[in-house]
């Protein structure tokens, strides 16, 4: 009996021991849930606006951090995406249109969800995330998949009108002022909103989040992480969503853009109408009308609304499986918008309005959670942010920089600048405005595309004294040793403006 026993405690001494040495079990990857939202600017309720209807996006902020001031490399959709997906800016990339893929300048790129793959994680992706028809294959696990809704509209008559002829009196292409901004060609589209009396999944953000709680379903059960890319489509115009969406704001209650008017002392070129937005049946070509413009704030405010609950079903099962603690989220508007500001609709400048866009990011353990950050981000940071919080080594070829440590303290010293561009024609002739955000002020140097050393024209704004951008001060001789100033800070561009170690 005595040699039973000895035995028995020798034999759970050693397994003490063994255990004891072997080494740590490898803690489990994040999931990554990476949602991009087409035209959302930061204007719901995580920037301070209750009177936007948004409690999922407010959720999410909940859970993390709500980034103040994070800005698009450049204010439309295939460059600013392409970007985020590349981590590189556009000048690298090539892409500054809507007709360029990005694999024609970077044919060997690693993409962000490509990454994500070559570490073992299982990548999927659906709706937008890339431009429509850009897709990259190398990015995904399985191929990318577009949801099919009920189709753009659900009124009888505006469907008729989408399916008009083009009218072909319009459409010209020809310059309206010096800025080189075509007139927007009425092509066959329907009306710029609408209130249908549809389910949620008429539409195609109700076909995608769908389409989202499917695909977590099989995911959760998977042995390795996933990243899985959700891409939401409004509040890009048309303005369309069912009309429960429409009856949470009333239109009496909507303001309208205090600064309709261009800003003093600026270029032609500086802002342009909006030609997008002109191309919608009942669109004019000149300023939009105060009765029009509520109603498209309302079909604006409601597509937001409509998009929001839609994620909100994304998020519920994600609770449901018992993911959510397990799971990074990131939500990303591809950039701002404007609402009349300016007397303009849409993106497609440097300003504030369109440059400055919306960024939520939840890491389950890195830091405090339902603060909001004024650190200088950029979207080219994304890429770097996701890898570094999943632990993958980062690529050498990206033009970001991680902000874990900002997510771990909102607070720090971070960037000194963000920087943005845009493309336009001056006398026929190509320049870029080239704007860099500092904590205070918006410098924007405008240059030749063939020869960037010869700057054309120059603006600053400073948001101390003018946050809504209305007064350009560079030509001021009060403010001549402030703009020297910025125009080195802006030449030494995003490498010279990373924190200090």
């Amino acid at each position: 009996m005595r040699s039973l026993f000895l035995a028995l405690v020798l034999s759970g001494g050693l397994a003490l021991a063994a255990a004891a040495s072997a080494p740590a079990a490898t803690p489990a990857r994040p999931n990554v849930l990476f949602i991009a939202v087409d035209d959302l600017r930061p204007e719901f309720g995580a920037y301070g606006h209750a009177y936007i209807h948004s409690p999922n996006l407010d959720r999410i902020a909940r859970q993390g951090v709500t980034f103040n001031r994070a800005y698009c490399q450049q204010a439309v959709c295939s460059p600013s995406r392409t970007s985020v997906m590349t981590g590189t800016r556009p000048d690298t990339n090539k892409v500054w249109d809507l007709e360029t893929h990005f694999r024609t300048a970077l044919p060997n790129v690693v993409t962000l969800g490509q990454h994500f793959k070559q570490h073992g994680y299982f990548v999927q992706g659906m709706g937008k995330i890339y431009h429509g028809g850009f897709d990259d294959a190398p990015t995904w696990s399985v191929p990318w998949q577009t949801p099919r809704a009920g189709g753009a509209y659900a009124k009888p008559e505006n469907i008729a009108l989408a399916n008009r002829p083009a009218d072909k009196a319009a459409g010209t292409g020809k310059k309206s002022g010096k800025g080189g901004a075509k007139k927007a060609a009425r092509g066959p589209r329907g009306p710029a909103f609408e209130a249908g009396d549809v389910a949620d999944d008429f539409y195609t953000d109700g076909k995608t989040a769908e389409l989202a709680v499917a695909t977590l379903r099989e995911l959760g059960r998977k042995p390795e992480p996933f990243f899985l890319a959700v891409g939401f489509a409004k509040p890009h115009l048309p303005f369309v969503s069912p009309k429960k969406y429409w009856d949470l704001y009333d239109p009496a209650k909507i303001q309208l853009a205090p600064n309709k008017f261009r800003p003093k002392d600026a270029f032609d070129f500086s802002i342009v109408p909006g030609g997008e937005l002109r191309s919608y049946h009942g669109i004019p070509d000149g300023s939009i009308p105060d009765d029009l413009a509520r109603q498209l704030k309302h079909g604006y405010y409601a597509a937001i609304s409509y998009m929001d609950a839609q994620l909100g079903k994304v998020l519920d099962e994600l609770d449901r499986l018992g993911l959510t603690d397990k799971t990074i989220i990131v939500l990303w508007g591809d950039h701002g918008w404007k609402l009349g500001e300016h007397d303009a609709w849409c993106k497609h400048t440097t300003c504030e309005n369109d440059t400055n866009a919306p960024l939520l990011v939840a890491a389950p353990g890195r830091g405090p959670r339902g603060v909001r950050s004024n650190a200088l981000v950029e979207f080219v940071d994304i890429y770097p942010t996701l890898a570094d919080l999943a632990g993958l080594p980062l690529p050498g070829h990206l033009e970001g920089l991680s902000f874990k440590p900002v997510l771990e303290r909102p607070d720090r010293p971070w960037k000194t600048a963000a920087f943005s561009q845009y493309p336009r024609a001056l006398d026929g002739k190509p320049i870029m405005g080239y704007s860099m955000r500092t904590d205070r002020h918006r410098f924007t140097a405008w240059v030749q595309r063939n020869d960037p050393s010869k700057v054309v024209a120059v603006e600053l704004y400073d948001h101390q004294t003018d946050p809504q951008e209305n007064t350009n001060v560079s030509a001021l001789p009060a403010n001549a040793a402030l703009v020297e100033r910025l125009m080195t800070q802006w030449r030494a561009g995003w490498k010279g403006a990373r924190p200090s170690p």
